[in-house]
């Protein structure tokens, strides 16, 4: 009697499901085919591609039609020239990559969606030719969304706008693989977000801030932002630091921001005002006007991890103790390098990292800060501070250290500072530098802190 061995049934096992492959499914250049024709072209209600004129009506037509029925639309590629557009639930339309440009020939809002859910926009360019987007500034953006859930916008550009790129309001979804460019104001701005997701996006050339993440009060937003790119942001409406940012967040808690590519900015990579339990986590930053990564005002919790800043007017600070209650950080793992005083200005900056009240300042390397390497507490604004097991090289000051008389507690131990021009670790007085190095005296003369076990050469 003969048996099948298992070396015979796995190569039938094979074979057959090599049939069932070839025989049961299509291609995948027929599937994208197939997939492209379940797409309803716009042309089917009217709509003419680089026809020159108005083709607001038909395409307008073709959208409320469309998502009435739930259909996907395709717009050929080609230049589509509309005034205003009204995306209504369950729209979706997509169009050929970098091709299916619609062109604003309005003087008022181009894009908007209004309590729509399920919207989805891939593949377009809006092209707002930097045309007048109305008098309403709340209003004036590319595309303005409100009240919409599970929104996307997904490898779409918006270039040339007179105002915001994409202003979200109260939605949640995902914005992804965009591009963004020669935007007078915000790229993107997201108010009062209901779980959003901003990742894979090239963002360059603002006029104010790249991304923006705000809430009208303060509260868990819980956005996302991974992995942009973002360069050349300009701060053109002025102001002390609301303006020139690369991420800028507002009252917005738990916001997690991972993974950017920051550079160019008059001002700073990412700015935390108000915003508690925030993460940035290995963000790539260079060449910056400003502090390159900011928490401050009223925020409780920030976690400053393993990003990279070249090229800054001052590395971390973490901030406003006494004034707003700002604490409770965590600043490990950073590399801090290049950093520089700004001209003619009374806030020469320079320092590495500032902190004030309740955290952590551990494992980082610090090199060629013109002011202090790290800097505890402003006066009386210190309390329960860590600096530990850093490696700063080449500071004005390595660790300066607020003794105020209602200053709280520090605790300076196992640092290695090498180069300090004017002294390892220093008390301080605000700016003024007091009695001897306490890398290589003791502290104890002073009631507020411990500094034990550093190097320095």
């Amino acid at each position: 009697m003969t048996g099948i061995d298992r070396r015979n049934l796995m190569i039938a096992g094979l074979g057959a499901t090599a049939a069932t492959a070839a025989t049961s499914g299509p291609r995948p250049a027929q599937a994208a085919v197939n997939q492209e024709n379940a797409l309803t072209p716009v042309t089917a209600f009217g709509v003419r591609p680089d026809s020159g004129g108005d083709q607001t009506a038909a395409l307008q037509r073709a959208i409320d039609t469309a998502a009435a029925s739930r259909t996907p639309l395709f717009l050929p590629a080609g230049a589509y020239r509309v005034t205003t557009l009204a995306m209504k639930p369950d729209t979706h339309l997509t169009g050929v990559h970098k091709r299916s440009v619609l062109i604003h020939e309005g003087k008022g809002p181009f894009v908007s969606a209004r309590v729509a859910d399920n919207v989805r926009l891939t593949g377009l360019v809006f092209d707002g030719g930097q045309r007048p987007l109305g008098s309403e500034e709340a209003s004036r953006a590319l595309i303005l969304a409100e009240d919409c859930q599970h929104i996307s916008l997904a490898q779409c550009e918006f270039a040339a706008s007179s105002a915001e790129g994409a202003l979200l309001r109260r939605c949640s979804g995902t914005v992804t693989d965009c591009l963004f460019s020669d935007i007078r104001g915000t790229a993107l701005f997201s108010t009062d977000a209901r779980g959003l997701d901003i990742s894979h996006n090239r963002i360059e050339g603002c006029g104010d801030n790249g991304i923006q993440v705000w809430r009208t009060s303060k509260g868990e937003d819980a956005t996302i932002v991974a992995h942009n790119r973002i360069e050349r942001i300009r701060a053109d409406s002025g102001g002390s630091g609301q303006n020139g940012n690369g991420i800028a967040l507002y009252r917005a808690g738990s916001v997690i921001i991972q993974g950017n590519r920051i550079n160019d900015c008059a001002y700073s990579a990412i700015r935390a005002n108000a915003a508690s339990n925030v993460q940035m986590i290995a963000n790539s930053c260079t060449r910056l006007g400003e502090v390159a990564l900011y928490a401050e005002f009223g925020f409780e919790g920030a976690i400053i991890a393993n990003n990279l800043i070249d090229q800054a007017a001052a590395g971390i600070s973490i901030t406003n103790f006494k004034d707003h209650g700002g604490r409770l950080a965590i600043a490990q793992g950073n590399l801090i390098r290049n950093l520089s005083l700004k001209k003619d200005s009374e806030d020469a900056r320079g320092f590495g990292i500032a902190i004030e009240a309740d955290g952590v300042v551990a494992n980082n390397v610090i090199e060629n800060a013109p002011g202090i390497g790290i800097a505890i507490g402003w006066g009386a604004s210190m309390r329960d501070v860590t600096a530990t097991a850093n490696i700063i090289r080449n500071p004005r000051i390595g660790i300066g250290i607020s003794v105020d008389g209602d200053a709280g507690y520090g605790f300076i131990t196992n640092n290695m500072i090498s180069g300090a021009k004017e002294g390892a670790i220093r008390a301080m007085d605000h700016h003024l530098a007091l009695g001897p190095d306490l890398a290589k005296s003791s502290a104890e003369s002073y009631r507020n802190i411990a500094v034990f076990g550093n190097v320095s050469t």
